[in-house]
């Protein structure tokens, strides 16, 4: 199987970015130069969000204890809860296996999605058992 996903980064990191070489190192990017950035509650393992990190959000998000995303839509960093006030406090962050996916373990205040709702991921459930044939 073909990933999108590069060792290096695909465009040049953000200008100016200040993750630390290492880490920027071992992130696979995708083509836009961005990574998956989930979200989790760190006390019961609730996924609140999916959002995007480039390096220099991965470096506010390590640094400020605050997630910081790029929105892909706006362009620009944004900082959860700055205007919602529903702020993720920054308890972990990880990278997946592939070190192609953040995982970011939060305390989560108030909704995490645009919505208003707990999480991104209440509005369309598409199952909630499935079967495997015997």
């Amino acid at each position: 199987m073909t990933s999108s996903r590069t060792t290096a980064p695909g465009p040049a990191p953000a200008a100016g970015s200040a993750l630390d070489p290492a880490i920027a190192a071992r992130l696979k990017r995708g083509a836009d130069g961005l990574v998956p950035a989930i979200a989790q509650q760190y006390d019961t393992g609730e996924v609140l969000m999916l959002g995007w990190m480039d390096d220099e959000a991965l470096h506010r998000t390590l640094t400020t204890g605050r997630c910081t995303y790029w929105s892909r839509s706006r362009q620009e960093y944004w900082v959860k809860g700055d205007t919602s006030g529903h702020v993720q406090h920054v308890k972990s962050v990880a990278l997946d296996c592939d070190a192609d996916t953040v995982l970011i373990k939060v305390d989560q205040v108030g909704a995490a999605c645009h919505t208003g709702d707990r999480t991104c991921f209440d509005a369309d459930v598409l199952a909630t058992e499935t079967r495997s044939d015997q």
